[in-house]
């Protein structure tokens, strides 16, 4: 792994991504279903100790990421 590189992980696997890379671009490398979820709202990104993540953070070299459902929106459309 190069300095231009950094080395993250999402739903519990690790992923190489270019420095710069947002953690919705490390969603993208393996999981492209979920970023395009993250995208249009039905899915989010949280960290390590479960606290949401703006899908567009620059990641930082061994970060944690799950995706999880967006609960919120899911309660709203039901109300």
């Amino acid at each position: 792994m190069s300095p231009a590189e950094v080395r993250v992980f999402v739903n519990e696997r690790g992923v190489t991504v270019p420095a710069g890379a947002t953690a919705l671009d490390a969603v993208q490398v393996n999981f492209p279903d979920d970023a395009d979820g993250i995208a249009a709202g039905r899915l989010r990104l949280t960290d390590s100790r479960g606290l949401p993540v703006p899908a567009d953070s620059v990641v930082t070299g061994g970060a944690i990421f799950r995706v999880v459902a967006a609960r919120e929106r899911l309660e709203e459309a039901s109300a």
